[in-house]
């Protein structure tokens, strides 16, 4: 039997190499102060960098524009405070032409043994996550066509009638889908679940919605939500601003 605690602990230097190669992919390591430490070439190339020590120190909001930033280190915070997990955020981040675009984000806690004679077996001395676009969705070969086709329609829902007051269990009944198969082949064709999609739905149709003179209230509504307040939350846990700072400061 191979002894697994022998096998040394990849560096990040080599994970930072190896994302390095994967332009739609954002890595990034940063310390117990939410400072980075590494980061791939992709997020160097996004933020205009040339070089990464000109990243290295720095934290969020320091580089992000539009509260972007103020939105990354709260949840830097979050995961280094009380080792919180983020596994698939969906929300906005920096595209290669600097616009916003979608993302799914993971960040989690690096955790390092606690010193000698200490109570605390681990502590939280830094974070690694990434962020990957969302890119234009394909036809999955596992899926067949037909299976393929009733999907599609409940996308085209999700997207076109996102103002709606939709639910998810009665437009897999429509499809002629359980919701363990409409959620399992939506994942495979758009890497997010159906909720998450249809979020973002309404959160497109807002930004831009908000380019224009309607009121908060009346985009709310015109976007599928009940209230202004729960559409204001759902904007800032994706942007980082209220809907009305971003019509303000939008990048």
């Amino acid at each position: 039997m191979h002894d697994l605690t022998a096998i040394p602990r990849l560096p990040l230097s080599m994970l930072e190499r190896l994302f390095d190669t994967l332009p739609d992919v954002v890595f990034f390591a940063k310390d117990a102060e939410g400072r980075y430490t590494h980061a791939n070439q992709t997020l160097l190339d996004r933020l205009r960098l040339t070089k990464r020590a000109q990243l290295v120190g720095r934290r969020t909001d320091e580089l992000f524009p539009g509260g972007l930033g103020d939105r990354y280190r709260e949840q830097d915070e979050a995961v280094l405070r009380g080792g919180a997990e983020i596994a698939g955020q969906l929300e906005l981040h920096l595209y290669p032409n600097r616009a916003p675009g979608w993302c799914l984000t993971h960040k989690f806690a690096w955790r390092e043994p606690g010193p000698a004679g200490s109570r605390r077996r681990e502590q939280v001395v830094g974070l690694v996550g990434l962020s990957r676009d969302l890119a234009t969705p394909g036809l999955s070969h596992a899926t067949p066509p037909a299976t393929y086709a009733r999907v599609a329609r409940v996308v085209e829902r999700l997207q076109r009638d996102f103002a709606e007051p939709l639910q998810i269990g009665e437009l897999a009944r429509e499809a002629g889908l359980s919701i363990a198969q409409l959620e399992r082949h939506v994942t495979q064709l758009y890497r997010v679940t159906p909720r998450q999609l249809l979020a973002r739905a309404r959160l497109d149709a807002s930004l831009t919605l908000l380019s224009g003179d309607a009121s908060i209230a009346a985009i709310a509504h015109a976007c599928g939500y009940t209230d202004h307040s729960a559409f204001a939350r759902q904007f800032r846990r994706s942007t980082g601003l209220s809907p009305r700072d971003w019509r303000a400061h939008r990048p």
